[in-house]
């Protein structure tokens, strides 16, 4: 028999970028909100912990998904957007709200 593992595929693949509790939240915030700093992600996102939005936010950047832009000013600035290969998901994310409206609607009948 043989041995199929799925972090072996594109799907494992994407997964292991996108997937968990928060990646896939935080971008959609991001796509909703187009530029936000730090603190407005968190309000937004008010069960997120500290510590794992900005381990999220550092993996999102280290993937090439999420820009994090510091202005040298004082306060710090520090604002996170999609980068362009970041948006590149935005088409997924509307297709899973469509589909989360699809399953809402047919589930009440």
């Amino acid at each position: 028999m043989d041995t199929y593992r799925v972090e072996d595929t594109p799907f494992g693949y994407t997964l292991s970028v996108i997937g968990g509790k928060w990646k896939m939240v935080i971008m959609f915030v991001l796509v909703e909100r187009d530029v936000m700093r730090y603190s407005e992600l968190k309000r937004a996102i008010p069960s997120i912990t500290h510590k794992m939005l900005s381990a999220q936010l550092k993996e999102l950047e280290a993937d090439g998904i999420v820009t994090r832009t510091e202005y040298q000013q004082v306060p710090p600035k520090v604002e996170y957007s999609l980068t362009e290969f970041g948006e590149s998901i935005i088409p997924i994310l509307n297709a899973m709200c469509d589909w989360g409206n699809d399953y809402l609607n047919n589930s009440k009948k």
